[in-house]
């Protein structure tokens, strides 16, 4: 069972790591070096945490830091899941999946959970999908071959 922590600024070098390392495979099959997180520096990566909207958590198991998700308040009792990550040797083990229901749980508030994926990463589609997100129908291409599709999670009406 996996455990969320609020992250605080010192722990931002490791984020940025874990980052990296999560992204990395997508940097390298896309090369969408102007969106991917993998990409990002250090400085992109704080400036984002020190964003008043925005609280990360790291994702831990077993004491061991296996990755970080990002929540963004909006307006209107929303929420965007940006970014969130589990590290390569942690993945489609089922800690995404409690990461998303634990940070759910811990905005008893929000109404509307956003967030967006590669449309072409079927298995992401399909982990967004199995929670209860459903597509918007919103898509941005990025390049030929990439495509992002945006979520949405409605737990209150």
């Amino acid at each position: 069972m996996i455990s969320l922590t609020m992250a605080n600024m010192s722990d931002c070098c490791e984020i940025h790591s874990m980052q990296v390392a999560a992204f990395r495979d997508l940097l390298d099959k896309y090369q969408d070096v102007k969106t991917n997180p993998a990409a990002e520096t250090a400085e992109h990566v704080a400036a984002r945490m020190e964003q008043e909207s925005t609280t990360y958590y790291l994702i831990t198991l077993n004491g061991c830091r296996i990755g970080a998700i990002g929540v963004v308040s909006l307006q209107g009792n929303q929420s965007r899941i940006s970014p969130m990550y589990i590290l390569p040797e942690f993945q489609v083990k089922g800690y995404a999946q409690q990461a998303l229901r634990k940070v759910e749980a811990l905005y008893p508030d929000t109404a509307i959970w956003k967030l967006d994926t590669i449309k072409q990463e079927r298995s992401l589609c399909h982990l967004y999908e199995k929670m209860g997100y459903a597509a918007t129908g919103k898509e941005e291409t990025i390049q030929e071959g990439m495509d992002i599709i945006f979520y949405e999670k409605i737990v209150a009406e």
